[in-house]
């Protein structure tokens, strides 16, 4: 048992493992503000512009909910509600723009840093080791015909 847990640790720690729980985290935290945009910032303007209709409430009404005479309701209405499906749509139609625009965003940087890494210049590689053996080779004959 105790190897077990260690081996899950250790996978718990790998980097993988970890990069991996901070997207979650971080793709919730954008769908939470990407939804928050939708409803409360892009369905409002797109409302007013379809004549002050709130999407959200389109449906189709395929049994009306019965009401009781004291004024409660006995049986809820029974819809297909196509509007929360158009919110939900807008929705990913924004979050999949937002994700292009950050991986294009990851790309330019990408390409700046190895663009970069290319203008550098290279330090000059010093002679190898046969070269300084043949510069001492020629240097020792010169010197052994003086």
């Amino acid at each position: 048992m105790k190897k077990l847990l260690q081996e899950f640790r250790d996978f718990i720690m790998t980097g993988n493992v970890i990069d991996l729980s901070v997207a979650v985290l971080l793709a919730t935290a954008v769908g939470a503000v990407v939804s928050g945009f939708t409803e409360d910032v892009m369905m409002p303007i797109v409302g007013h512009f379809a004549g002050g209709m709130d999407f959200a409430d389109l449906k189709i009404v395929l049994t009306e909910a019965t009401i009781g005479a004291d004024g409660t309701e006995l049986e809820p209405e029974n819809a297909i509600l196509y509007g929360k499906w158009i919110n939900t749509i807008i929705n990913l139609i924004i979050v999949g723009f937002v994700l292009f625009m950050i991986v294009k965003g990851y790309g330019k940087v990408k390409e700046m840093r190895k663009t970069q890494e290319e203008v550098a210049p290279e330090e000059p590689a010093g002679p190898t080791q046969e070269e300084l053996l043949a510069e001492i080779r020629d240097e020792l004959r010169r010197q052994n015909r003086q």
